[in-house]
């Protein structure tokens, strides 16, 4: 059986990082590893990853000629996959097709099509290995779904092979995270430990958090050639204990990567010498959700910090020389005032990267219902949901106004000159090029935004009086 597992261009219409990130398709590589043994001789796996293949979509399908084809993406990608699995059935009516990845966990409904055969809502890998085994042996779309519908809930543990990072070697130089390059890509934990209102990572794993042992994660860590390691969990640094035994590990397995993580300012607040020793074993960076300068956001979003713990996460990262990438959510009440405070504080902390995301309440997650009647856009237009989208209407201010102080704020952010000459000093003029080609083709696809902000389905450029 020919299969190919594709992962997707994002939608032209989605506002998308991958202008300063591309990275590696893990989930379709733990695909590829964990075939069973039983079956390996009888099926050929490829990874084809859109975002850096050479032809067309369509030559792939004809060249390729597949029993099988498996897609990933998330919530954006929804719309591309049914087009895909659609373009592939017209080619080869008898072609079986499956959706899967972090939306299809959480919303599986919303691959719905004549198109889409499968759909791996619970146990991803099982799942699938299910499926491919299945037709081989002879049997029906109808009789295999039936099975997957009475097969039990989502795991709570992952024994599974490493990832197959040799299945997409012709791409692997290509994969780097902002200026981590190339970067690979490791899980150790799955789901969350905490309950911040806005999130989608708990829905993902119905609200469980689980790890993997640290001996494994090292024997894993041992087999990735690449040096910059990116650690994908949804918060890695949060168990005390397991940070001291990983360290530990890496020293005395003689470990050197260069980590990028992502974080809680509460955490780090209160553990700056462990974060100074982890720093020794390799931490280079650490993805923050600040979110807010406001107490009542923070209160909202069920953060569980404040601007003094924030402040000392930021000071702490800045002595430790551990770079920090700063994530904020953007209310739909700020103010041109309330923009221009957030801007000073940033700069006032020296902050010298930050992602600034306009409150988006994601599909299945706790504040979703309660803005349903305040949404500018449908809950099908997929592309939009990229939490770059203005998808609430302003209260302030006009839609366009809204994307123009977003803008603003990040420019007056990022590119102060003493910043600029601190980032050129530490990862080069080369790197800080290729970072400001990809910060300015975002601005642009912001830029059309504001421009053609009247044309947006569902949207109307007016906002109240403050």
């Amino acid at each position: 059986m020919k299969i190919l597992l594709i992962r997707p261009r994002p939608h032209r219409d989605t506002i998308g990082l991958q202008h300063v990130m591309i990275c590696e398709p893990l989930e379709l590589e733990y695909l590829v590893s964990n075939i069973p043994d039983r079956i390996k001789n009888e099926v050929n796996i490829k990874i084809i990853d859109l975002i850096m293949e050479k032809r067309k979509y369509r030559d792939v399908i004809i060249e390729e000629k597949p029993d099988f084809i498996g897609f990933t993406g998330y919530i954006t990608h929804v719309g591309i996959i049914k087009d895909l699995a659609m373009e592939a059935k017209q080619i080869f009516p008898d072609v079986k097709t499956g959706a899967g990845g972090v939306h299809a966990e959480v919303a599986g409904e919303d691959f719905k099509s004549e198109y889409i055969d499968f759909i791996f809502n619970k146990n991803g890998i099982d799942s699938f290995n299910f499926t491919i085994e299945n037709l081989i042996k002879g049997f029906g779309v109808s009789k295999i779904n039936d099975e997957l519908l009475r097969s039990g809930n989502k795991k709570t543990t992952f024994n599974y092979k490493y990832p197959a990072r040799n299945a997409v070697s012709k791409y692997r130089k290509h994969y780097y995270y902002m200026f981590h390059n190339p970067c690979a890509l490791i899980k150790t934990s799955f789901g969350c430990p905490y309950s911040c209102s806005f999130c989608f990572c708990r829905e993902i794993t119905d609200g469980q958090y689980f790890t993997r042992e640290i001996e494994d994660i090292m024997k894993e860590l041992e087999a990735i050639e690449e040096e910059e390691i990116y650690i994908v969990d949804d918060d890695f640094l949060f168990n005390r204990e397991r940070l001291i035994k990983f360290k530990e590990e890496l020293k005395k397995r003689n470990i050197n990567k260069k980590f990028l993580v992502y974080g809680r300012a509460d955490f780090i607040s209160c553990n700056r010498e462990l974060l100074a020793e982890l720093k020794r074993c390799g931490l280079q960076a650490v993805i923050v959700g600040i979110e807010s300068l406001r107490a009542k956001d923070l209160e909202s979003y069920n953060k569980r910090t404040n601007k003094d713990i924030n402040e000392r996460c930021i000071d702490i990262l800045r002595e430790l020389d551990i770079e920090l990438y700063a994530t904020l959510i953007i209310p739909l009440d700020f103010t041109k005032k309330d923009f221009k405070d957030l801007v000073r504080w940033l700069k006032d902390l020296n902050i010298r990267f930050v992602n600034l995301q306009p409150l988006t309440p994601m599909p299945k997650t706790e504040i979703f219902d309660s803005y349903a009647s305040q949404f500018l856009f449908k809950r099908e237009d997929y592309e939009v949901w990229d939490m770059a989208h203005v998808v609430l209407r302003p209260e302030f201010m006009s839609i366009r106004k809204f994307y123009t102080e977003m803008l603003k704020a990040y420019y007056k952010v990022i590119m102060r000159p003493k910043n600029l000459a601190a980032l050129i000093k530490k990862y080069g003029i080369k790197a800080n090029i290729r970072m400001l080609i990809g910060s300015s083709l975002v601005s642009l696809q912001y830029i059309r935004k504001i421009i053609g902000v009247k044309n947006e389905k569902n949207t109307v450029d007016t906002a109240k009086p403050i």
